[in-house]
């Protein structure tokens, strides 16, 4: 009887484990998504020949859209980029646009003209920190993490 409890016990905790994702799983998949967006907005902004930009305050972030007539607006009709919260614990700790840091809110701007800027924008959930890099021709990707803070990008 005690080795079919010490077996089920075994296969329980087995099972919380597998079913339950890890931070750096659930940090991937909201990286991945947020690098997606951000080379989706770059490619709109190129095929309607409008800027867009990309706001963040940590927590959750947004995309606008400028008019000659009215200057930024938020972007309301479309689904992929509009208005997103993070997961619980997940936050946006850093960006870097070239080699500087943004004074003041979390801003990048796309435009339709010329090459796009590099940067990064780090993602962080606890301990585990995931960084989103750009490249001048238009490469929008999340970073291989070795489980090290990635130089230039330190925490806000």
């Amino acid at each position: 009887m005690l080795v079919v409890m010490l077996i089920m016990g075994l296969l329980v905790g087995l099972v919380a484990t597998i079913t339950r994702p890890d931070d750096r799983a659930l940090l991937r998949v909201e990286a991945e998504r947020l690098a997606q967006l951000l080379d989706l907005a770059a490619a709109e902004s190129r095929l309607t020949g409008k800027p867009i930009a990309w706001t963040t305050d940590g927590l959750d972030y947004r995309f606008w859209r400028f008019q000659e007539d009215t200057g930024w607006s938020e972007i309301l009709d479309s689904d992929p980029l509009r208005a997103r919260m993070l997961p619980q614990g997940i936050t946006i700790s850093g960006l870097q646009i070239e080699t500087m840091r943004p004074q003041g809110s979390m801003r990048l701007e796309f435009t339709p003209y010329g090459s796009m800027l590099a940067f990064n924008v780090e993602m962080s959930l606890g301990a585990e920190r995931s960084v989103i890099a750009a490249s001048p021709v238009g490469d929008v990707r999340v970073m291989p993490d070795e489980g090290k803070t990635h130089a230039g990008m330190a925490p806000r």
